[in-house]
């Protein structure tokens, strides 16, 4: 079986409605490009760095199977991407990802996220980030987790305020050929373990996984 050989397949994320894992077939990852065609976002606002939903609705499903592939592709244990993506009820709705570059120095990682759009304003997008925040602090010992919102993105904005990120500073990048805002958000451990209020199981963190994140031995929680 192929987690036999990359173990991260084995890691499954657990919260009230959701479940977060890798995909387990090519089906899955079909389904997940459908979802993204179907809608992720208001045509008129771009919340993306990368505008990768301004496309034909083939581009756009295929970019969502080569990003996960490129993402697998590409990993190594001082620079990984986890491209969790968001189950519930057993169909896919989105992608919580998790990024660690020298996570066993620095301790810190980031986030970022997409749901179909008839997903969103149930809470789906907090209770994701939340299951990916407990992987990050409870099971890896991350000290710090990053986020980012563009100016307009409210919700985004809002779950990270509800998580107890903390405003870190802007950044100013050009989108679609305009200057956007971007507004960093930074959440310590202490500010993570004073807003945790989702239940999160981590089924599947074991030594060999932890070697493929570039640790050794897994930290205390």
């Amino acid at each position: 079986m192929l987690a036999e050989h990359l173990p991260i397949y084995r890691l499954r994320l657990r919260t009230e409605r959701l479940e977060l894992r890798l995909p387990a077939n090519f089906d899955e990852i079909a389904k997940l490009a459908e979802v993204a065609v179907a809608g992720v976002h208001d045509p008129d606002f771009m919340p993306f760095g990368i505008p990768w939903t301004a496309a034909a609705p083939d581009k756009v499903a295929r970019g969502v199977a080569l990003w996960y592939h490129r993402a697998i592709g590409r990993w190594e244990e001082q620079a990984w991407t986890l491209p969790f993506y968001v189950f519930q009820d057993g169909e896919p709705i989105g992608v919580q990802d998790i990024k660690g570059t020298e996570f066993a120095d620095t301790r810190e990682v980031s986030t970022g996220s997409w749901i179909g759009r008839v997903h969103q304003g149930k809470g789906i997008g907090k209770e994701m980030r939340a299951a990916v925040l407990h992987f990050a602090f409870a099971g890896i010992g991350a000290d710090y987790a990053t986020s980012g919102s563009y100016d307009g993105n409210a919700a985004s904005a809002g779950v990270s305020r509800s998580l107890g990120y903390r405003e870190d500073g802007i950044k100013l990048p050009v989108v679609q050929g305009v200057r956007r805002t971007e507004q960093r958000w930074r959440l310590t451990r202490e500010d993570w373990e004073a807003h945790r209020r989702h239940e999160v199981a981590i089924e599947g963190l074991d030594d060999d996984v932890l070697d493929m994140l570039g640790l050794t031995e897994k930290e205390p929680s």
